[in-house]
């Protein structure tokens, strides 16, 4: 206990935790240190034993410390454990990932580019910079606007928080980049129109195409969208609006980036999020979090060839591609990446992930007979539930956040790590690998969690 002491008095004095107030500890509990994680549970520092639904931050898709990725890793460190990649120096495991990937998407969309980050916001950020010099080295510098929806998120950076729609990441971070517009999301159960799908006839996609004429098509670069929102309240969208929003982005030379930072390799019960709706090509992808499974930082950008090829034939030739960070094609990161491929498909985790998501996502309805459950949704390994006080209207739970807080701490202390979001949601996210024993251990608690937070704050 000594030793407990000390860490929790260290971290309280020197650690600074993302997305936490400065004196949470003040007015919360005590830092909630981990110790050790294994397959589907972690443990702390008291040694108690809690199912980690949630699989880290949407990460683990294999699992916690899965003994093939430390075989790899451990491999690679003592081999070269890392060497830049700036000025067209290679390793072989960036090499034989990025190859990896060239085949994972359908031959005809030409995603056959990628450059390895350190996680999601560089993988964005990265993107973003990409469709901006694709357009101006064709001569259209004014096309360098990016459209994104309200609700979305993409990452921490200053231009990946700027096409973020989560408002609260905005405050206090003024003056934000500009040339980042946002437009409506598919979000149904809260439809900012008002409307009901199918009748609205997709009203979001509608406003898309408003926005677009207003700013003019000439000066937007690029469409930034998660196949499923994720921070944002895990909104799935209606089966036509991607293969809309593709059409919409043909039609007035818009590149579509997708961000499956968490939607990729099998979270959804697909390979990538948008196999879901047939033909939605993505001209670039930012991937991350399923990627290494966690178990080292890395993300991915993955480009179309001749948006790549094109760039080199416009830049000058004493002009390098000026991007770049230290860590890009990190030699341990892309050999924790390819193992963590190897073990996704030959132990059948996105078919898994499929099945059992179902259950899942039935398991969750069982919940909307409570009358502070307004919503269940999403889609394979990726839930969430939206909490109001009142059906009818859908109005939040007064204090806002207080909620999905509380249910968080209960299903915590009952040995269950789920997360909440900003949008009175909680959020749920198990490894790919979790049995449905382990979903129904999710679900009861937080069941009866539901319970004890509707006697607490609903009077």
């Amino acid at each position: 206990m000594a030793q407990a002491k000390s860490l929790v008095d260290l971290d309280k004095a020197h650690l600074i935790h993302p997305l936490t107030h400065p004196r949470h500890f003040e007015t919360h509990h005590p830092p909630r240190i981990i110790v050790e994680g294994k397959g589907v549970m972690i443990r702390d520092l008291d040694g108690r034993e809690i199912v980690d639904g949630f699989s880290g931050l949407w990460c683990v898709a294999v699992g916690h410390n899965h003994p093939k990725i430390i075989e790899a890793v451990t491999k690679q460190m003592n081999t070269l454990s890392y060497f830049t990649s700036f000025h067209g120096v290679s390793t072989p495991p960036s090499i034989e990932l990025a190859a990896k990937l060239a085949g994972m998407f359908d031959p005809s969309y030409n995603l056959t580019r990628a450059w390895f980050t350190c996680g999601g916001s560089e993988s964005n950020e990265t993107n973003i910079k990409m469709a901006r010099l694709h357009w101006a080295l064709q001569g259209k510098t004014d096309k360098h606007k990016i459209l994104s929806r309200r609700y979305s998120y993409h990452g921490m950076g200053l231009a990946t928080t700027a096409a973020t729609g989560i408002f609260p990441f905005h405050i206090n971070m003024d003056p934000l980049p500009e040339g980042f517009v946002k437009v409506a999301a598919p979000y149904c159960y809260q439809c900012e129109f008002d409307l009901e799908y199918p009748a609205c006839g997709l009203a979001c996609v509608k406003d898309i195409e408003e926005v677009i004429e207003e700013e003019g098509p000439e000066t937007i670069a690029a469409f930034l969208a998660e196949p499923v929102i994720g921070s944002g309240g895990v909104i799935p969208p209606p089966a036509e609006y991607f293969p809309r929003l593709r059409e919409i982005c043909d039609r007035n030379e818009i590149l579509l980036i997708l961000d499956e930072v968490i939607t990729g390799f099998g979270r959804t019960g697909t390979m990538f999020g948008h196999e879901h709706w047939g033909g939605i090509r993505p001209d670039m992808l930012s991937l991350a979090k399923g990627l290494s499974s966690g178990h080292i930082p890395l993300g991915a950008c993955v480009v179309r060839a001749d948006i790549y090829e094109g760039i080199g034939t416009s830049q000058d030739e004493r002009l390098p591609l000026m991007h770049g960070f230290t860590y890009m094609n990190h030699p341990v990161g892309c050999a924790a990446g390819l193992a963590n491929i190897q073990i996704i498909e030959e132990e059948g985790l996105v078919e898994k992930a499929a099945q059992n998501g179902d259950y899942l996502q039935e398991r969750l309805q069982s919940l909307t007979r409570y009358d502070s459950v307004g919503d269940v949704r999403g889609m394979g390994m990726l839930a969430a539930v939206e909490l109001v006080a009142d059906k009818e209207t859908k109005m939040p739970i007064e204090p806002e956040n207080t909620a999905p807080e509380m249910l968080v701490d209960l299903c915590w202390e009952k040995g269950v790590f789920i997360r909440s979001s900003t949008m009175e949601t909680v959020c749920i996210a198990p490894a790919l690998i979790a049995d449905r024993e382990t979903i129904d251990r999710i679900v009861d608690t937080l069941d009866e969690s539901v319970q004890e937070m509707e006697q607490k704050l609903l009077k």
